[in-house]
């Protein structure tokens, strides 16, 4: 028996993620699909193909009909509203809160890397698009030699960042530096983004950079090369752009790194690019992609792990 959620946020990843529920998922259904404007596109386009709505936010959503069979909520806001959205839910136990906002009360999940750890919180932080694209290299570098300082730069299609995204730019350089830390293993981290305004439209691409310690190539191209197959399982659109680059930096010619001092090692380069599924939004927006793919992921495997442990 599938499991209903609830999407809060009328906006593009709103909408795109109750079009990924509705056409991709085994496990879940949409249940009621939340905005605070009345007239709003995704709203519209919610009604028009019988999904239950409101526009009277979260407010909304704890008194309408079918709240009590609600399992899982997926907050689309801003960083200010989910914890405004946060307080009313922790109210009642039980339900899973996924938060696709930069607020990160819950700890930060990338599926790949950490998922294993927080399969039983109740609210996890999605961290940002670039952090899900990019943290899974660190990691991957990471689990083969230990990385001292982890720097991603996101560039994203300006035609794929609604007023959400250039409202929480500041959010989204802090927290995905603070991730690469806490979830990639670097000692340091640093994020920055990009608004790409070229046209056509170019797919999302990131490039991260890693210092770790000295450690055999070949073992990191290949758990880089496992890692992406892992993000492929729900992201069929992230690949490598290019081969994964390696510089070495001799003890004699140290890179300087604020927060660490000095430090030298193996330097890693890898390339990406994501593209989008095109649910909803264009094949360019693999940054909103990214998003709501890794969020519906993580949904569905907290509710087959419950299911996993109901049966146990």
């Amino acid at each position: 028996m599938k499991r209903k959620v609830a999407i809060i946020g009328s906006g593009n990843i709103g909408t795109d993620l109750m079009i990924k529920v509705m056409r991709t998922s085994s496990v879940l259904e949409m249940g009621v699909f939340v905005g605070i404007d009345p007239e709003s596109d995704g709203l519209a386009r919610a009604k028009r193909i019988g999904v239950a709505t409101t526009h009277e936010g979260i407010e909304g959503l704890l008194n309408h009909p079918l709240w009590p069979e609600i399992e899982v909520i997926f907050d689309a806001t801003s960083a200010k509203a989910h914890v405004y959205n946060y307080n009313k839910i922790k109210a009642y136990p039980g339900k899973i809160t996924v938060d696709l906002t930069p607020a990160a009360i819950g700890p930060y999940l990338v599926p790949p890397v950490n998922f294993h750890e927080l399969k039983d919180v109740p609210n996890v932080n999605m961290v940002t698009c670039g952090g899900q694209a990019t943290i899974p290299m660190v990691a991957a570098v990471n689990r083969v030699a230990k990385v001292h300082y982890g720097e991603i730069v996101a560039s994203i299609s300006s035609k794929s960042a609604g007023p959400g995204t250039r409202a929480n730019i500041d959010e989204f350089t802090e927290t995905t530096a603070q991730a690469i830390e806490k979830v990639g293993g670097a000692d340091k981290g640093k994020a920055i983004i990009i608004l790409n305004p070229a046209e056509p439209p170019l797919v999302m691409r990131d490039t991260v950079f890693t210092l770790s310690e000295m450690a055999d190539q070949d073992a990191i191209r290949e758990s880089v090369s496992q890692m992406v197959k892992e993000v492929q399982q729900y992201v069929p659109g992230y690949e490598l752009h290019q081969e994964v680059q390696f510089d070495i930096i001799s003890a004699d010619k140290p890179v300087f790194i604020d927060g660490l001092g000095y430090r030298h090692g193996l330097k890693t380069t890898i390339m990406l690019k994501v593209k989008g599924a095109g649910h909803y939004l264009p094949e360019y927006a693999g940054n909103l992609d990214i998003m709501t793919s890794a969020a519906l992921a993580t949904a569905e495997r907290m509710i087959q792990q419950q299911e996993k442990g109901a049966q146990a």
